[in-house]
């Protein structure tokens, strides 16, 4: 059963490719319904997949089979909070070595177009810091980076 509320991502035939990685990188995330079309439709036949039901992260989602008429942009991210550099490192470069492609401050996308946003906790912290010297330390570290690295980030904090 699709859930209340899911989010809806657009693909170009390759939305079970995507769920099934986005599996197998993110904790609490796996495949559920492929749903096969039951006719022809504008950009696919009568058998491929239609949907894909899936969750990353916990969160519901459906990816749409939809063809090439819209593209993913940074306007919609997945923002994934890590507890440390291993699990930062760990999920940056899944994204980035499977075909993905870095950006700043923490931003990457996948192969298919999606943006994730790899935020270590220590940054959300350092950049609420009460000390605000302190949070604007951390967050001009931050600026030049591509991947988040915790350790720069906390010695930038310290001063």
């Amino acid at each position: 059963m699709v859930s209340k509320n899911t989010i809806c991502l657009w693909y170009d035939s390759t939305a079970l490719d995507a769920a099934t990685f986005y599996a197998r990188t993110f904790p609490d995330s796996a495949v559920g319904r492929v749903l096969r079309a039951p006719g022809d439709f504008p950009s696919g036949k009568q058998g491929d997949v239609l949907t894909v039901e899936f969750t990353v992260l916990g969160i519901p989602c459906l990816g749409l089979n939809g063809g090439p008429a819209f593209k993913h942009s940074e306007a919609f991210s997945f923002q994934v909070a890590t507890d440390d550099q291993a699990e930062t490192d760990r999920l940056w470069n899944a994204i980035v070595d499977n075909g993905g492609e870095e950006s700043d401050c923490g931003w990457c996308k996948d192969k298919w177009g999606l943006s994730w946003q790899i935020t270590p906790r220590a940054l959300t912290d350092a950049i609420n810091d009460p000390d605000r010297a302190a949070a604007k330390r951390a967050f001009d570290a931050m600026m030049d980076m591509r991947k988040i690295d915790i350790a720069t980030i906390e010695a930038a904090r310290r001063g």
